[in-house]
């Protein structure tokens, strides 16, 4: 998504799970604030979808939604489900596979 969009959002109220769509087989994101010290992204997740297993040298927190997500850290699976959250540790493997669709917000701070 152009992040030239994430000014139409500002000062506005905005319901999250309407910023991003679900696709078929598929795994869409939207960034709406990019700054220097972290973002804030939307996902939407087809059932089955998954990220597969990274690092990421920031802390990041997973906010549900909609629906339920299976996310690993450090091999530990954590199942979280809508109006959960769950912090991935900076430098920690970390993967997420959708148990039915779902929408998350993921935010990361860089500093």
């Amino acid at each position: 998504m152009n992040i030239e969009n994430t000014e139409s959002l500002a000062a506005k109220a905005l319901k999250l799970v309407e910023l991003v769509a679900y696709q078929p087989e598929a795994v869409v994101s939207r960034v709406i604030v990019k700054q220097k010290t972290g973002n804030v992204s939307l996902f939407a997740f087809d059932a089955g979808q998954e990220l597969s297993e990274h690092t990421a040298p920031f802390d990041a927190l997973v906010n549900v939604l909609e629906g339920e997500v299976e996310v690993t850290i450090a091999g530990t699976p954590i199942r979280v489900a809508a109006g959960q959250i769950v912090i991935m540790p900076a430098n920690q493997p970390h993967a997420l596979k959708a148990i039915s669709r779902f929408k998350m917000m993921l935010t990361m701070i860089r500093g």
